[in-house]
């Protein structure tokens, strides 16, 4: 037996559609929001700014790490330095002497090339430490950001939950008004053909927006004002109004 209602509750099925249509709107929205593609592409910056840091960092340590090894060459020649120094100025054999001078020569060259050798690890610190603060400042100004980005995103999220919230709340007052029956296979329709309700308008169904063909409208034509019949393209619920053109 034919589902069947009256034309004036078929027709509050449009408004049930249109609610969930706006629905599904939101959520798209919700998902395919601007500031989320903007905090995934800052959060994907600060990633790459974090592991650069990590490398700049790691260079940085290693460079001090040389100087520190070059400060303390240099550190153990001069105490050899200055012990060759001292035992000069004690010493009262003249070829002790002139072995010390000699070693103390060689320590002063060797001196002198570890000094070299300092200066340019210690410009090259320098370097590496600017890089790696210039990164380190970078990473900041992206972490402020993110945190900006993420409060425009809440923001919007909360902005689109609270219209959905009350599209909902709208979507149940429509469907509480509606027979148990009726709403029961608009349901089952939007859930298998992603459209529960179509109007019929000119003959033109708006779910499939295709012209139906004459057979159909023959067919449609036939029913009674309250069968409720589907699209024959769509599978929704199809809406009879004086402008169907039927």
């Amino acid at each position: 037996m034919p589902l069947k209602a009256s034309p004036d509750t078929q027709a509050h099925l449009l408004d049930l559609q249109a609610s969930d249509t706006r629905i599904q709107q939101l959520d798209h929205r919700a998902k395919k929001l601007p500031e989320i593609a903007a905090l995934a592409s800052l959060a994907a910056e600060a990633d790459q700014l974090r592991a650069q840091l990590l490398t700049e960092t790691g260079a940085v340590e290693d460079a001090r790490l040389e100087l520190s090894r070059i400060e303390s060459d240099v550190a153990v020649v001069e105490s050899r330095m200055k012990r060759d120094t001292e035992r000069i100025a004690s010493s009262s054999s003249a070829k002790d002497v002139a072995g010390f001078e000699h070693e103390l020569a060689g320590l002063t060259k060797r001196r002198d090339d570890l000094e070299e050798i300092e200066l340019s690890v210690m410009e090259r610190v320098e370097e590496l430490e600017s890089t790696a603060q210039t990164t380190r400042e970078r990473l900041e100004r992206v972490k402020e950001s993110v945190a900006t980005a993420k409060a425009e995103r809440d923001a919007a999220l909360a902005s689109l939950a609270s219209e959905r919230t009350h599209a909902v709340a709208n979507r149940n007052t429509i469907a509480g008004k509606l027979p148990q029956d009726l709403l029961a296979l608009y349901e089952r329709q939007r859930a298998r053909y992603g459209l529960g309700a179509s109007l019929l308008q000119y003959g033109v169904s708006s779910a499939s927006g295709v012209k139906l063909n004459g057979n159909d409208l023959m067919a449609i034509r036939a029913a009674a004002p309250d069968e409720v019949v589907l699209c024959p393209d769509s599978q929704a619920i199809l809406i009879r109004t004086a402008e169907s053109g039927i």
